[in-house]
């Protein structure tokens, strides 16, 4: 690419995000110019809308009014890198941490809550576990046996609890869809908590669960790739050497009738 084509492209950017652009490189005539305004209106809206559509549960706790306030803030902030406007907010709730005046610092666990389950939802499609693989594995192979999340998987590192909000409002707008009559829900004020969130994708529908601290460790360490072998130190770690065995394979039932798990190679 051209320094000059470059250049355009940058100046051409500049005119559609800032508020009050003018044209000085003397791009436009007026009549462009006002058609520009209309279409700088018209695609900043279709961001917004975008986030909106990303992160519904995150617009209904907050209001339109502060929504939009912060959508506007975002799309000013960072400009759409993606080819597909489904993309577009990817970094939200890390501009929201760092950024953005919020009525509740747990807004932003609602907003990486909203993102991960659209991205589940999303996904691509590959096989799940199987128990029957597992029985087939020699002695010799489990030490070193590295179970693997299938791509609809995701475990969230939450720091407020969201859920039991997330999840009523949630409700509430598939009644709302559905054209059933509901009042507002009364959402239960969130606690802080250090905790984490699996996600995944059986079939056709999106589904999560909140986990105990024991659990989320191992859950946290397969996402990282860890081996049998480092599950069952992290398991022994917490529950003890004579506990540790029951409760891991207890762990590794409920994860494979579970679904999120990828078959092995």
């Amino acid at each position: 690419m051209s320094a000059v084509l470059l250049a355009s492209q940058r100046q051409m950017q500049a005119l559609l995000m800032d508020e009050n652009p003018g044209d000085p490189a003397g791009l436009l005539d007026a009549a462009s110019l006002r058609g520009l305004a209309v279409y700088r209106h018209a695609y900043r809206a279709r961001l917004i809308e975008a986030l909106r559509d990303n992160y519904p549960v995150l617009a209904q706790v907050m209001g339109d009014e502060d929504f939009d306030a912060l959508a506007a803030a975002y799309v000013q902030a960072r400009p759409s890198a993606f080819a597909s406007i489904r993309w577009y907010g990817d970094a939200l709730a890390d501009f929201m941490a760092t950024e953005a005046a919020l009525a509740h610092p747990a807004f932003v666990d609602v907003a990486r809550m909203d993102w991960a389950l659209r991205g589940v939802f999303d996904a691509a499609e590959d096989e799940a576990l199987a128990f029957e693989s597992l029985q087939h594995l020699a002695p010799q192979d489990w030490p070193a046996l590295r179970l693997q999340p299938r791509a609809s998987a995701c475990c969230l590192a939450l720091a407020w609890a969201v859920e039991p909000a997330w999840a009523a409002l949630a409700r509430h707008a598939q009644q709302r869809d559905a054209g059933e009559v509901a009042d507002e829900p009364e959402l239960p004020a969130p606690e802080p908590l250090d905790h984490r969130l699996l996600a995944w994708r059986p079939q056709l529908e999106t589904r999560w669960r909140s986990l105990e601290a024991e659990e989320g460790a191992l859950v946290a360490a397969v996402f990282e790739g860890a081996d049998w072998t480092r599950l069952g130190e992290l398991a022994a770690g917490q529950w003890g050497e004579a506990e540790a065995p029951a409760r891991l394979v207890g762990c590794l039932q409920q994860w494979v009738q579970e679904g999120w798990l990828r078959a092995l190679a």
